[in-house]
């Protein structure tokens, strides 16, 4: 069973709060996981960044949310407890706790103006004024945590320049792409400095580049580098032509890189008995994106939580 919404946690977790007693956040999350049938992978499930599981971060928010509705308070430390409006809120019964349920508070309110610019507001309003309001409200009501909508959003612009990185490759000359290869490699840390990388590396094939690399910077072992600035997938037959290309070098090692992606039987084939890597269009644009080649930096955003060891007054 996949994670649910956050919103799908503000009832159930006011419900177990609503004997008035002090619980540890960590048995909260338990008992959620318990009640909406959560196994071991579905709580395991990580955001895109790979920093958080998604279920903490859902059951964050949505205790975060009851508390700006002061329905719920944190008496001390990774510890919740049900408010006096929390519990007249239970005993009415409600059949669903979300955002539009809690903005009938002002504290809500307020903070949700707080956290969102005029400019914002208006945008989204001349946006919305076009839509049904059956697209009006799933526009405005996404049931995502704002962690998880800031990083889609990050997601999204990052497919959107690796595919706008992939174009501009394909239109540049094959000495280019030589040229591109090798600065790639040599930011992920192959090939010494960009001199030796450069010698190693510039024996022009068939529009891309041949030759090897030094896997470290000592020298310690070789890498054989081949690579097909393409447009349409590579077959099987490219990457056994390529793998007897490393015996007839007596290596052991290459790597196979292409503008376009590699078809199942080219992907299947890999030998055993070599260590060879594919890296499809797809992936090239990524480690690009990763490792500063071929795209500068527009704005940065660091993203900080409370520390709770500078509080702790104990």
């Amino acid at each position: 069973m996949a994670v649910p919404g956050f919103q799908s946690f503000m009832l159930p977790l006011l419900n177990i709060l609503r004997d008035g007693k002090e619980h540890n956040l960590d048995g909260v999350r338990e008992l959620l996981a318990s009640q909406f049938h959560l196994n071991e992978k579905d709580r395991n499930e990580l955001l895109p960044s790979g920093r958080n599981f998604v279920f903490n971060d859902r059951v964050h928010w949505a205790q975060a949310y009851l508390k700006k509705a002061l329905l719920l308070e944190n008496p001390s430390r990774a510890k919740l407890r049900i408010t006096k409006r929390g519990q007249d809120v239970l005993s009415s019964n409600p059949i669903v706790i979300d955002r539009e349920f809690l903005r009938r508070f002002p504290e809500f309110i307020a903070f949700e103006e707080s956290s969102t610019s005029k400019t914002n507001k208006q945008q989204r309003h001349e946006e919305s004024g076009q839509r049904t309001d059956k697209l009006e409200k799933k526009f405005e009501e996404p049931d995502q945590t704002p962690e998880e909508l800031l990083e889609s959003s990050y997601q999204k612009l990052r497919r959107d320049l690796a595919q706008e990185l992939l174009e501009r490759i394909k239109q540049c000359s094959p000495r280019f792409f030589e040229n591109l290869v090798v600065d790639l490699l040599v930011a992920m840390g192959y090939g010494g400095s960009r001199k030796d990388a450069g010698q190693a590396i510039g024996q022009s094939g068939d529009e891309g580049v041949d030759g090897i690399i030094k896997e470290d910077k000592l020298g310690l072992d070789i890498v054989y580098i081949q690579a097909k600035r393409w447009e349409g997938p590579v077959g099987r037959p490219t990457v056994q032509s390529f793998s007897g290309s490393l015996d007839g070098q007596r290596a052991k090692k290459g790597v196979l890189i292409t503008t376009s992606r590699f078809s199942q039987e080219a992907l299947d084939y890999v030998p055993g008995e070599k260590k060879i890597v594919l890296i499809n269009g797809e992936q090239l644009a990524q480690f690009m994106i990763d490792h500063g080649i071929g795209v500068t930096e527009v704005a940065s955003y660091v993203v900080k939580k409370i520390d709770s060891d500078y509080f702790d007054e104990d």
